[in-house]
């Protein structure tokens, strides 16, 4: 089979990743879970073929650094993928992602959500482990804008997932190592470059960060990822990047700065095929920035739970009524409220927990 068999093959068996290594079957993750494609194990050669395919005139940056990442067009689907080098031969991690942009009503987010999209200025954090739909969701946020809005959008992508159509927006899309250096690097300039809405794909180093509040302080509405599970931990995640002196100050710039935080996880549903949509959702008001302001992150579920009137639940209660509703079984709710291991796995969409490009990584976009 060829590339765009497996790739086509996947698509219709619902896969969200696919998988190329030596000596194993290609295999397939649906619904979290990992599954045979075919049943015929992979050579070496076919291996070293499927790489030199995807990574086309990249192949000699990929044989020198070992690694490789990529967006692709590959039998009309849009893919990103890594190419690595292990014990000598190469396999291909492979996310198909969706061929459209939802509309948040088809995400199963709570409806509070998009009033993050009418927000004229401030931080809001998407949170989540690798494939919790993240990206997705801001997707879905940054085109509810373009439709309704007259602004400029700007995005810093790693890669660049969704390719958005301009309506009544002017939408600018930067990928990381291809139009610019670096998240921080493409965000230092953006302040220059007219923005109203910033994308920030990842927020994972000092410098991205800081440069974050600092242009959500200035007027520009600046949406973010961080890979925690929820809004005290996000919190406490981009206070604990700074270092002991300055993290005060950075509490403080938080507190009036952070507009809403919204944590997802994709969990099995119950009776069908396919994954539910888990969300905790909290918007700040005086007591909650007071929260943030003192470090006292801990009382911050509590003041969660008793601002439901305007929106706000707690991850746990959503997976209560999720397991009420019949959606998700009484051994998933346990599961994810024991902390989700293994449960965010997989899904179309959202970026790698922790990645940092390495020396020599590259990114580029073809079709085959």
């Amino acid at each position: 089979m060829t590339i765009h068999d497996y790739i086509e093959t996947a698509k219709k068996n619902r896969a969200s990743d696919l998988h190329l290594v030596c000596e194993l079957p290609p295999k397939c993750r649906i619904d979290g879970e990992i599954r045979d494609l075919d049943s015929v194990p992979l050579t070496a050669s076919q291996c070293m073929a499927f790489a030199r395919e995807l990574a086309g005139d990249q192949f000699s940056e990929l044989e020198r650094v070992g690694e490789l990442d990529m967006a692709l067009t590959i039998a009309g689907v849009r893919c990103r993928l890594n190419l690595f080098r292990q014990q000598g031969v190469y396999s291909a991690a492979i996310r198909l992602l969706n061929d459209h942009i939802p509309e948040l009503n088809e995400l199963g987010l709570p409806p509070v959500v998009e009033e993050f999209c009418s927000y004229n200025q401030g931080l809001v954090l998407i949170t989540g482990e690798t494939g919790s739909g993240k990206s997705t969701t801001l997707a879905a946020m940054l085109n509810r804008i373009n439709h309704r809005e007259r602004l400029h959008i700007l995005t810093l992508e790693d890669p660049v997932e969704y390719v958005y159509t301009p309506d009544q927006c002017i939408i600018n899309q930067r990928e990381i190592g291809r139009d610019t250096m670096s998240f921080a690097a493409g965000l230092r300039a953006a302040l220059r470059e007219d923005p109203d809405v910033i994308l920030v794909g990842e927020m994972r180093d000092l410098d991205t960060i800081q440069t974050a509040l600092t242009a959500a302080e200035t007027g520009h509405l600046v949406f973010g990822t961080v890979h925690t599970n929820s809004a005290a931990d996000s919190i406490d995640r981009i206070v604990d990047v700074f270092p002991a002196e300055r993290q005060q100050q950075i509490r403080l710039q938080l507190s009036m700065t952070l507009k809403a935080v919204l944590s997802q996880q994709l969990l099995p549903r119950a009776k069908q095929e396919g994954r539910v949509l888990a969300c905790e959702v909290m918007k700040t008001d005086d007591a909650i920035r007071n929260l943030i302001r003192e470090g006292k992150t801990p009382q911050i579920q509590n003041a969660i739970q008793t601002t439901g009137s305007v929106g706000n639940i707690l991850m746990d209660r959503t997976l209560q009524n999720l397991y009420r509703s019949g959606a998700i079984s009484q051994q998933t709710m346990e599961g994810a409220m024991r902390g989700g291991a293994g449960l965010s796995a997989g899904a179309p969409m959202g970026a790698p927990q922790g990645m940092t490009r390495p020396r020599g990584f590259i990114g580029n976009e073809r079709r085959l």
